[in-house]
């Protein structure tokens, strides 16, 4: 779930329009809006609470064992392609059980990352994310696993992925893992959207920014349905 400098990051020339909307510039210093009202507390996702489950009643964010996404779309020439699987496993993180979801990133059909994510839903409907392994393969056939971690190890903690009632104009801590991965989210407008799937009229538009280097990008969920936009990708396939 990280944000790339490169391949994923910010999509200047995305196509999505969302209509009757009004969006703010992110201010310089943190990625986020000036005008931003609230900003939830990681409380929410505090591992102590208990309550915690692998399924999610949340529209915006559904974990549905079996759902696979295909997202397509090019950058500098380059076909772009996003498969996000639901998998019918499970990770004790934080001695919280998650939800684990593969993401599989391919750019001209050759792999570029393998992540497993790692989600659980608290008892208020916020989406909290525990964490993620990852896998990246470099060009000259070596394997990296930068912004890899875990809220389990030292100093870390779980993130929000998705509020409990998404609204413009909320911000949240998506990752909490000084140094190594503490991107953040502003939900900066509403309204329809369509990508090459299909047309959906309730979604919410999330800015992204990474801290730790700058990077930045947009993700568009839909009600019922999840992610739609990934920067330069949009969804092109559900299954089953």
């Amino acid at each position: 779930m990280r944000i790339p400098a490169g391949i994923f990051g910010l999509a200047v020339g995305m196509t999505v329009a969302l209509q009757g909307c009004e969006v703010s510039s992110p201010s310089e210093a943190g990625g986020g809006l000036e005008s931003v009202v609230e900003r939830l507390s990681l409380d929410l996702c505090d591992p102590g609470q208990g309550g915690f489950s692998t399924t999610s009643t949340n529209p915006y964010f559904p974990l549905v064992v079996g759902t696979k996404k295909v997202f397509q779309g090019q950058e500098g020439g380059d076909a772009i392609q996003l498969e996000i699987e639901v998998l019918n496993e499970e990770e004790k993180v934080s001695k919280v059980t998650t939800r684990v979801v593969e993401e599989l990133e391919l750019v001209n059909g050759d792999t570029l990352e393998v992540s497993r994510n790692f989600f659980a839903q608290a008892s208020d409907g916020t989406v909290c994310y525990f964490g993620e392994e990852v896998n990246i393969h470099n060009p000259d056939g070596t394997i990296s696993h930068e912004g890899a971690w875990r809220a389990d190890a030292a100093g870390n903690g779980p993130g929000i992925i998705m509020p409990a009632a998404p609204r413009p104009k909320l911000q949240y801590q998506m990752e909490d893992a000084p140094g190594v991965a503490l991107d953040e989210g502003t939900i900066v407008a509403s309204g329809p959207v369509t990508v090459p799937l299909a047309r959906y009229t309730e979604t919410i538009r999330v800015r992204e920014f990474n801290p730790l280097d700058g990077g930045k990008g947009i993700k568009v969920f839909a009600k019922n349905v999840g992610l739609i936009v990934d920067d330069v990708v949009e969804l092109v396939s559900i299954s089953p």
